[in-house]
């Protein structure tokens, strides 16, 4: 999945009434940011609108990145190896960063030289035709557009993508469109175990007419379908003996302009040229480099140091996601040759951590935990106010109706936390020295952090267990509904400028599954009311300030969750490395506009 900078706009009341859509991210947190002030000091700013395009926006090739040349291959340091391949289990920030190189959908995010965003047409011709006050869309796909092995893509295999979302191991990805097709949360029914039986959904929810054609149809308005449709998580996926199923996720077929050479899970990925990519049919990628090297294992200290010291092959490398590390941001900063290499800036995403209700049921020993997470001790390890802003809420300042200076535990006067309050709780609810089942990703931040939430919670009286967990199948196993952990970290990027991506994927107690976002087990009906209610509301502007009163009540009243801390990120590459540029949509550098300078 995962995972935006600031960016001025309108409101997002505005983008939808103009048949418009705001920008986006993936969900996790570990990505970038860009542009703006480096080392702390700047401030989020609402994010603006991006236009739905038409189709000579969408025709290819995308513009020349200035001085960019074919040629060269990019070495990449990577913390994470990726768990998932199949473009219907990706939804962290690491694996949309490579699915930009490797997989199509019918819409994407297009960034131009200037900075300017728009959804375009990507296997399709435009953005999407809309008729019915959005309860029609209709899609026409390009000519010219292949798989790797030649193969044409047709509406069959559009169709097939997603009715293969309704399979039972399809369990990772996004949920949009599947419940805006079912008319439910609960979509799976529509189409149980998805077409591998020879079923399919009917013409009046998903209709192929033709080879070229693609018509959706929900029961309600859906003026955001064409930002769901160019989410990593809709890319395409061919129909017949080609979709291997579970064996798909790790070696699917490509369709962007490269493809996938050799992988080794947890060591390597040689990314080459995908020869049966047409630029001509693409507005927004580029295939510069002859090839990608990337390597996993590489800690945010170990990535820095390298690319800091620019010697060798560490001029030709960079890194998709990985953070410049808290003890290289000072050199970083003091060397201006080595800063020109950097961009940063805020993300989307909010650092959070989970408290596991089917297992933590007393709100009280709730309200003891958040009392006692130290936000300040979590942040540090990322580079402190250059890696983050301390949150008191669940709803990014980058949204609309977010409220600054919300804080309701007093985190933000006390970010060290606050023990003695903590144990208070625990004495009231009768809970001093209970045993708490504390996972952690085995990253060098993370480890740092687990030991400073794990002392502050032993002195507010909980018997802390820590266990480490690996890092590429972290949210695989926390994901699990009957997973056996008490309290763990859980990061969220909006996948666009509305809480509606943030407050509904995370707290609807209907939502609860494996592979779930509701990393909690929320189920709360004043919670799932409001949230049917709010979603309701046409007009975004007036939703806004009522998903942050929702975001109050879960925070305050049933604490599922505790906020820590509002992404930010500084990301450094070598000196050979050209065409770097901070993607919003991305969360972090742009793969698709990178070159070797010759």
């Amino acid at each position: 999945m995962n995972r935006n900078l600031a960016r001025r706009g309108r409101a997002a009341a505005v983008a939808l009434a103009a048949g418009a859509l705001v920008l986006t991210a993936c969900s996790d947190g570990g990505g970038g940011g860009g542009g703006g002030e480096k080392g702390g000091t700047e401030e989020a700013e609402q994010q603006g609108l991006v236009q739905f395009a038409g189709a000579e926006e969408s025709q290819g090739p995308a513009e020349d990145v200035e001085g960019a040349k074919p040629g060269g291959a990019i070495r990449v340091f990577q913390r994470d190896s990726y768990a998932h391949l199949d473009p219907a289990q990706i939804y962290v920030s690491d694996e949309g960063s490579l699915a930009s190189l490797i997989h199509r959908r019918l819409t994407t995010v297009k960034m131009d030289n200037d900075g300017e965003y728009s959804v375009v047409g990507d296997l399709a011709t435009d953005s999407g035709e809309r008729s019915d006050d959005g309860r029609t869309w209709t899609y026409t796909l390009k000519d010219g557009i292949k798989f790797e092995d030649g193969s044409p893509i047709t509406s069959k295999d559009i169709r097939h993508t997603f009715e293969r979302q309704f399979a039972d191991f399809i369990t990772e990805g996004p949920s949009y469109v599947q419940s805006w097709l079912a008319g439910k949360t609960e979509y799976r029914d529509l189409l149980p175990g998805g077409p591998y039986k020879g079923d399919h959904l009917p013409d009046s929810v998903l209709e192929t007419p033709d080879d070229k054609t693609v018509v959706f149809h929900f029961k309600k308005p859906q003026n955001d379908l064409p930002y769901a449709l160019g989410m990593p998580g809709y890319g395409v996926v061919p129909a017949g003996s080609k979709d291997t199923r579970q064996k798909y996720d790790k070696d699917p077929l490509a369709t962007g302009p490269y493809k996938i050479e050799s992988f080794k899970s947890g060591k390597s990925m040689t990314l080459v040229r995908n020869t049966e990519w047409d630029p001509e049919t693409d507005p927004a990628r580029h295939q510069y480099p002859d090839k990608f090297e990337i390597t996993f294992n590489h800690q945010n200290d170990d990535s820095s140091k390298r690319l800091l010291s620019d010697t060798g092959e560490n001029q030709f490398a960079t890194s998709f996601n990985n953070a410049v590390d808290a003890g290289t941001i000072p050199q970083v900063m003091g060397d201006a040759e080595a800063e020109k290499r950097t961009i940063s800036g805020y993300q989307t995403y909010v650092a959070a951590f989970a408290i596991n209700m089917d297992r933590i049921k007393d709100h009280d020993v709730r309200l003891a935990i958040a009392h006692a997470l130290p936000i300040k001790s979590i942040l540090a390890p990322y580079g402190g106010a250059a890696g983050g802003e301390l949150a008191g809420g669940l709803i990014s300042p980058l949204l609309p109706g977010y409220e600054k200076g919300y804080d309701p535990f007093g985190k933000l006067k006390k970010p060290g936390g606050d023990p003695e309050k903590a144990k208070q709780l625990l004495e009231k609810a009768g809970k001093v020295g209970m045993k708490l089942s504390f996972p952690f990703r085995n990253a060098t931040e993370e480890q740092q952090g687990s030991v400073a939430i794990a002392d502050a919670l032993e002195k507010a009286g909980f018997d802390v267990q820590r266990k480490e967990l690996p890092a590429d199948t972290y949210y695989d196993l926390i994901g699990k509904v009957d997973n056996k952990y008490d309290l763990y970290r859980s990061n969220w990027g909006h996948d666009w400028v509305s809480s509606s991506t943030v407050i509904p994927p995370q707290f609807d107690g209907r939502r609860i599954e494996d592979g779930g976002n509701n990393y909690s087990h929320v189920k709360d009906d004043r919670i799932n009311s409001e949230i049917d209610r709010i979603s309701a509301i046409a007009d975004p502007e007036k939703a806004a300030p009522e998903w942050f009163e929702l975001n109050k009540y879960i925070v305050e009243e049933v604490t599922p969750m505790v906020p820590a801390y509002y992404y930010k990120h500084m990301q450094i590459s070598g000196s050979k490395i050209g065409g770097m540029v901070y993607n919003n949509d991305l969360s972090g550098i742009d793969p698709t506009k990178l070159y070797v300078k010759q």
